[in-house]
C-alpha cells in the first residue's frame, strides 16, 4: 500500500474510534438523562439520522470542494459535536445531547466515505484489497473507543463527559493527519448531468442488492451493538464487562479487514456476503442461549465479523454500478440507505431491549437478516439467467 492508503488507514482508525466511544457512552449517559427509559438510544439514534441527513450535503461538498477539504470539514463538525455533548452532560440536558449527536452525524457521513476513496487511491485490480485494508482500520477504534470509554468515564464530576472532550482531540488529530493525503482529482463530467439519473442506477439489480445487504446488515449489527451495554447492565455486569464486549465485537469487525479483499477476489462478493450472513445468523444463535459474559462475548465477536463480510463485500459489490462521474450521487444514495437502516434500528434497540428483552431483540433480528439472504439469493438467479450481462 501507499502513504495515502496507510494514511487513510489511520483516519478510519480514529472515525470509528469516535464510533465505538458513542456507541459505549451514548445510550447510558441517555438512560441516566431520558425522562423514558425506552429513549435512552435516542442519542444513537440520533448520530444515524444526523448521518442521513446529511448524506446530500456531503454529497454536494465532495463534489463541490473535493475529498480533502470536504473530509476535514467533516472533522471540524466531529470536534465540535462532541463538545455540545460534553456540555448536555454538564447541564443534564437530554434534548441537547440528542441533538448534538444529530449534528455529530454530518461527520458520521463524511467518514463513511473514506471506504470509497480507498478504491480511488488504488490501481483498479487492487480496490477491493484497498477498501479491505481501510477498513480493518477500524481496529485503531476497536482498541482505543472502549479504553478511552472505561478510562475517561469518571475523569469529571460528570460521568462520560471527559469521553467526550477526548474525542474533539481524537477528530482534531483527524485533521491533521488528513492534511498529509494526496488524494486524486474528481472525476470530470462527460455531460451536463454528470452521467446517468440516480434512479436509473438505482434501478441495476447488483445496486439494489449492494443498497440493501449493506444497509440492513449494517442495521443488524447496529440493532444489537448499541443494545449490548443496557442489556448487559439490565443482567447485572459492570460496564468494564460491556467495555471489553465491545472491544471484541468491534475487533471482529475490523480484523477480518486484513484478509476480505483476498476472500472478495478468490470467492466473489456474493459468496462472501453470504458468509457474513451466515455468521450474523450464528451471532443470533448464541445471543439466544445465555446472559453471560461469554455468551454476549461470542455473540458479538460473530457479529462484527459476519458485518465486515457483508458490509465490505456489498461495498466491492456496488463499485461496478456506477462510473466515475455518477461517483457522488451513487455514492451518497448507498450511504442514505444505509443510516437510514440505522436509525430505524437505533431507535428499535432502545425500546425492544427495555420493554421486550435482550431475547426478543434477537429474535426481531432475522427479519432483516432473512430479506438480506432473499436479496442475495435473488442476484445469484439473476446472474445465472443472464451469464453474459455485465454486472
Amino acid at each position: 500500500m501507499n502513504a495515502n492508503l496507510w494514511l487513510l488507514v489511520a483516519c478510519q482508525g480514529l472515525f470509528f474510534t469516535n464510533n465505538v466511544t458513542f456507541i459505549a457512552i451514548n445510550g447510558l449517559v441517555g438512560l441516566s438523562l431520558a425522562p423514558l427509559g425506552w429513549m435512552a438510544t435516542l442519542p444513537v439514534m440520533g448520530y444515524v439520522v444526523g448521518g442521513a441527513l446529511s448524506t446530500g450535503i456531503v454529497a454536494r461538498s465532495q463534489k463541490r470542494y473535493g475529498r480533502k477539504v470536504s473530509f476535514q470539514i467533516g472533522l471540524a463538525v466531529g470536534a465540535l459535536s462532541s463538545l455540545l455533548c460534553a456540555w448536555a452532560a454538564y447541564s443534564s440536558s437530554f434534548w441537547l445531547l440528542v441533538a448534538a449527536t444529530v449534528v455529530a452525524g454530518y461527520y458520521n457521513a463524511n467518514a463513511q466515505l473514506y471506504r470509497f476513496a480507498a478504491a480511488e487511491l488504488a490501481q483498479p485490480s487492487a480496490r477491493e484489497k484497498a477498501v479491505s485494508m481501510v477498513m480493518a482500520g477500524g481496529l485503531i477504534g476497536a482498541i482505543a473507543g472502549p479504553n478511552l470509554a472505561a478510562a475517561t468515564k469518571s475523569m469529571t464530576a460528570v460521568p462520560f463527559a471527559g469521553a467526550y472532550f477526548a474525542l474533539a482531540l481524537v477528530a482534531l488529530l483527524g485533521m491533521a493527519l488528513l492534511a498529509f493525503i494526496d488524494f486524486p482529482p474528481p472525476p470530470a463530467k462527460t455531460s451536463a448531468g454528470g452521467g446517468r439519473p440516480l434512479a436509473q442506477i438505482a434501478r441495476q439489480p447488483t445496486f439494489i442488492v449492494a443498497a440493501a445487504a449493506g444497509a440492513l446488515g449494517y442495521g443488524v449489527m447496529n440493532l444489537l451493538m448499541a443494545a449490548t451495554p443496557l442489556a448487559m447492565q439490565t443482567c447485572g455486569l459492570p460496564f468494564s464487562d460491556a467495555a471489553l464486549v465491545l472491544q471484541w465485537h468491534v475487533i471482529g469487525m475490523f480484523a477480518p479487514g486484513f484478509f476480505t479483499g483476498h476472500l472478495i477476489k478468490r470467492l466473489g462478493s456474493l459468496n462472501v456476503m453470504g458468509l457474513g450472513l451466515l455468521l450474523n445468523v450464528v451471532c443470533v444463535l448464541v445471543a439466544l442461549s445465555g446472559v453471560e459474559l461469554h455468551h454476549f462475548e461470542i455473540a458479538l465477536f460473530l457479529l462484527g465479523v459476519g458485518w465486515n463480510f457483508l458490509f465490505t463485500a456489498s461495498t466491492a459489490l456496488s463499485l461496478s454500478t456506477y462510473r466515475p462521474e455518477e461517483r457522488d450521487k451513487a455514492q451518497g444514495a448507498l450511504n442514505f440507505c444505509v443510516f437510514a437502516v440505522m436509525a430505524v434500528s437505533s431507535f428499535a434497540s432502545g425500546v425492544l431491549v427495555t420493554s421486550q428483552g435482550w431475547a426478543w431483540l434477537n429474535l426481531g433480528s432475522l427479519l432483516p437478516l432473512g430479506l438480506t439472504g432473499a436479496g442475495l439469493l435473488w442476484l445469484a438467479l439473476q446472474r445465472r439467467a443472464a451469464p453474459a450481462a455485465t454486472p
